[in-house]
C-alpha cells in the first residue's frame, strides 16, 4: 500500500501536514471539517505538496521530519515541486 504525506495551504495562509494511503478521502474529511482539528475553520485548501511511500512508518517519519522543519523550509521543500 502507498501512503501519501502532504502539505496543505490554508485559507489563513498557514501550512498543515499529514499523511494518508487515500488523498481524496481525506481531502474530502478536510473540507466537511473532518480531517483534522487543525484543519477544521481554515478551509477551503489548496494541496501544495505530496509525496509517495512505500509504508505507514516510512510516511510517518517524513511527516515527523517535515512538520519539524520551520516555515521557510517548507515553503522551500513545496517549491521543489513547482
Amino acid at each position: 500500500m502507498t501512503w501519501i504525506v502532504y502539505i496543505l495551504e490554508c485559507t489563513d495562509g498557514s501550512l498543515y501536514t499529514g499523511i494518508t494511503n487515500d488523498l481524496e478521502r481525506r481531502m474530502k474529511a478536510h473540507a466537511t471539517g473532518r480531517g483534522a482539528k487543525y484543519t477544521k475553520r481554515r478551509g477551503p485548501f489548496t494541496v501544495r505538496y505530496t509525496e509517495c511511500l512505500a509504508s505507514k512508518g516510512a510516511a510517518l517519519q517524513r511527516e515527523a521530519v517535515i512538520k519539524s522543519l520551520d516555515r521557510s523550509a517548507k515553503i522551500a521543500l513545496i517549491s521543489t515541486v513547482l
